[in-house]
C-alpha cells in the first residue's frame, strides 16, 4: 500500500518520477493569472491566524462547507475563526475524491510541515502550530512567495484600479515580480444597475470626461497605456461566452447614449455593444503585444438569495451550458483577417468543450509565435486531477502538448502554490505512463524531461516575453510600503 502523500504521490512509474523529481520540481513558478490582493504583498501582511490566510475568501472551502450542513456563521458569518477553523477541520474528512482533500494536506505539509490528517481530533493541535509559524517573519506573504519559489504574479485589476501598490513593489522589490493585469468586464456590462456610478469611476482614473461611446474607448486606452507603463503584460475578460454580433459605429454609438440615459436596453443592443467592445479592447491588446486572456463557460451567481445577503464571488456559481463555437470562431477570424490578433488563451469551463478549444487554436495558429493561440489549462471547476488530465489529453490529440504555457493558480489565497505541484505531478504521470507503456520512446527520456521544464516554466516565461524582465527568486529585503 503506497502511502498518502508520500514523495512520489500520484507518480506511478519510474519514468514519471524521474520527470517529475528530476525537471518538474526543481522550476519555479510563474503564476500568470491569480486573483492575490496586491495591497497585502505591498503591505508584506502577516496574517494572525491560518483561517484568516486559508479560509476567508475561499469559495471552493465554503461551498464543501455548505454541502456538510455547516451552518453559514461559521462559513462566512460572525463565528469567531477557531470556530470557522474548527468547522473546516470537521469538513475534511467528508472532501475525500474532492480535490480540497489533497490541496488540503498538500498546502498544510508544503507551507507549515504539518503531516497529520486535517479532521476533527487534530484541529487544535494544526490549528496552534500553525498560528505559531504565522507570527515569524518567514510566514509574511512575500516570505512565502519566496518560498515557493514564485518569480512572477500577475494580479487582475480593474481598469479604474491605481495600481499604487503595484507601484510599489515596483520601486523596491523582494525577488518576486508583481504585475497586474487588465480586466475590463465592468466596462463591457451597459444593462448593470451601477454602470453609470462605474464610468465615472474609470472616468476619473483617466482623466476623462465620458459622455461618449469615443469618450469611453479614449478612457479604456488611456488606462491602457497606464497598466502597460507598469508592466502589465496581459488582459483577461470574465464571460459566459464570445460575442461576435455584427455592429456599426453610429449602432454603438447610439446603445451607449441610451446606458447612459438609463435606458432598458434589449438582447441584441447589449449583444452588439459587447461585441464591438471585445474587439476594441482586443485591438489595443494587439498594438502592444499582449496576451488576452478569455475565461468562457461559468454560470454565476445562481442562488439569488444568497447573492443578495452576500454579495458575488462566495460560492453559488457553476458549469454553464452556453453555445461557444460559432462566435468565438468569428471573433477569433474578424482579428485575425486584420492582422490584429493578439496571442490568445482560451479557458473553458464545461468539459464537454475540451475539443471544441483544442481545435479551435488550431485555426489561427500563424507561425508567427510558437502556441501563439493557447487551449488554457483546466480552469475553476476543472483544476483537479480529472480535469487537468483530460485537458492535457485534449490538448495532446489536437494540438501541441509541448508548447502548452502550463499552470496558473486563479487563487486568493497565499496558500494556493501547491496546485502548480499538483499539476506538474498530474503532467509527468501521464507522460511516464506513455513511456512505461511503449507509447513513449524511453530514449527520449532527456527530451520529454526538457518538455517538462518547458511547460512548467519555461514556455510561459518565453510566451509572455519575460526572459528578460524575471530575474531568479532571491532573498532579497521584504518591503514593506
Amino acid at each position: 500500500m503506497t502511502p498518502f502523500l508520500s514523495d512520489d504521490f500520484l507518480l506511478q512509474t519510474e519514468a514519471a518520477r524521474t520527470l517529475y523529481h528530476e525537471h518538474a520540481a526543481p522550476q519555479p513558478i510563474i503564476d500568470y493569472h491569480c486573483h492575490l490582493p496586491p495591497d497585502q504583498i505591498a503591505q508584506n501582511r502577516q496574517f494572525e491566524n491560518i483561517t484568516q490566510i486559508w479560509l476567508y475568501g475561499d469559495h471552493y472551502k465554503w461551498r464543501a462547507m455548505r454541502a456538510n450542513g455547516v451552518n453559514e456563521r461559521y462559513v462566512t458569518g460572525d463565528a469567531s475563526d477557531w470556530e470557522k477553523f474548527e468547522k473546516w477541520a470537521e469538513t475534511v474528512p467528508y472532501t475525500m475524491r474532492n480535490p480540497l482533500y489533497h490541496w488540503t494536506h498538500l498546502e498544510l505539509r508544503r507551507y507549515f510541515g504539518v503531516t497529520e490528517l486535517l479532521n476533527k481530533d487534530s484541529a487544535r493541535r494544526i490549528y496552534d502550530q500553525c498560528n505559531a509559524l504565522l507570527q515569524t517573519p518567514e510566514f509574511s506573504v512575500q516570505s512565502l512567495l519566496r518560498k515557493m519559489k514564485v518569480e512572477a504574479v500577475c494580479t487582475t485589476d480593474d481598469p479604474a484600479d491605481s495600481l499604487e501598490h503595484h507601484q510599489a513593489l515596483a520601486g523596491h522589490g523582494f525577488g518576486t515580480r508583481v504585475l497586474p493585469t487588465f480586466r475590463p468586464d465592468k466596462a463591457m456590462t451597459p444593462e448593470a444597475t451601477d454602470y453609470r456610478a462605474y464610468l465615472d469611476r474609470l472616468g476619473a482614473a483617466a482623466g476623462v470626461a465620458i459622455k461618449t461611446y469615443a469618450d469611453l474607448q479614449a478612457a479604456l486606452r488611456q488606462r491602457h497605456d497606464f497598466f502597460a507603463a507598469q508592466g502589465c503584460r496581459l488582459s483577461d475578460h470574465g464571460l459566459e461566452q464570445i460575442y461576435a454580433a455584427d455592429y456599426t459605429n453610429e449602432e454603438i454609438e447610439a446603445i451607449f447614449a441610451q446606458a447612459l440615459a438609463g435606458a432598458i436596453l434589449s438582447d441584441q443592443d447589449i449583444t452588439q455593444f459587447k461585441s464591438a467592445m471585445l474587439i476594441f479592447l482586443a485591438e489595443l491588446d494587439w498594438e502592444k503585444g499582449w496576451t488576452q486572456q478569455f475565461h468562457l463557460g461559468a454560470l454565476r451567481n445562481n442562488n439569488t438569495r444568497a447573492l443578495r445577503q452576500l454579495g458575488p464571488d462566495t460560492g453559488w456559481d457553476s458549469i454553464g451550458d452556453f453555445t461557444q463555437g460559432k462566435a468565438l470562431s468569428r471573433f477569433l477570424d474578424r482579428l485575425d483577417n486584420q492582422d490584429k490578433l493578439a496571442k490568445t488563451i482560451l479557458y473553458n469551463l464545461n468539459p464537454s468543450d475540451n475539443d471544441l478549444f483544442a481545435t479551435m487554436t488550431g485555426n489561427f495558429q500563424d507561425g508567427s509565435v510558437a502556441g501563439k493561440i493557447q487551449f488554457g489549462s483546466g480552469w475553476w471547476f476543472l483544476d483537479q486531477k480529472d480535469g487537468m488530465e483530460k485537458q492535457i489529453n485534449a490538448l495532446s490529440n489536437m494540438g501541441l502538448l509541448s508548447r502548452f504555457v502550463g499552470m496558473l493558480t486563479d487563487s486568493r489565497s497565499f496558500l494556493s502554490f501547491p496546485r502548480h505541484e499538483y499539476f506538474r505531478r498530474i503532467l509527468c504521470n501521464l507522460l511516464g505512463r506513455d513511456v512505461e507503456n511503449g507509447e513513449l520512446p524511453a530514449e527520449e527520456m532527456p527530451w520529454l524531461g526538457q518538455l517538462v521544464e518547458n511547460i512548467s516554466y519555461g514556455n510561459a516565461k518565453t510566451y509572455f516575453g519575460f526572459e528578460k524582465t524575471l530575474a531568479p527568486v532571491s532573498s532579497g529585503e521584504l518591503v514593506n510600503s
